[in-house]
């Protein structure tokens, strides 16, 4: 008798195991940052903050634009995405003057945070560059998120 409980015990705590921690993909704003490659006409690769909103399955996101080591740029690259279980997508563009760039964003979700890789496709003069990007986002712990739409829309 004792010994069928260990077994059942046992057989319970290797299934527990043996799952991967799904990530809990909840409505919020995630922050983080993302590291581009340098560009010909920036001195260095550029880390800037980014900040996507989730809700709903969709996503939207601001990403900051800096080209000189001093200078945020007016207009931040701005997009769209979806989020499918534990996967996101992302999609945006910048524009300033002759200098322009579609941005494509993807990754997975860990427990409460994603890391993300893509490019941006930057034309400036009749020219085309491509340039790496990777980062991550992270949401708040969720005793600190708002608990109603009523207290998200003021946060």
């Amino acid at each position: 008798m004792v010994r069928v409980g260990r077994v059942v015990l046992a057989a319970a705590m290797m299934a527990a195991m043996g799952k991967p921690v799904a990530a809990e993909v909840l409505d919020a704003t995630y922050r983080g940052t993302m590291v581009c490659d340098k560009l010909p006409f920036t001195s260095n690769k550029m880390r800037e903050a980014i900040q996507v909103t989730i809700s709903s399955g969709a996503a939207r996101y601001n990403h900051v634009v800096r080209l000189r080591n001093t200078a945020v740029e007016a207009v931040a690259e701005q997009g769209t995405g979806t989020v499918d279980g534990q996967k996101i997508q992302l999609q945006g563009t910048w524009k300033s003057g002759s200098r322009q760039y579609e941005a494509k964003y993807s990754g997975s979700f860990v427990r409460r945070s994603a890391k993300l890789k893509g490019t941006q496709t930057w034309t400036d003069g009749g020219k085309t560059e491509i340039r790496a990007c990777a980062g991550a986002i992270k949401r708040p712990l969720k005793p600190f998120l708002p608990r109603n739409k009523k207290q998200a829309a003021a946060w």
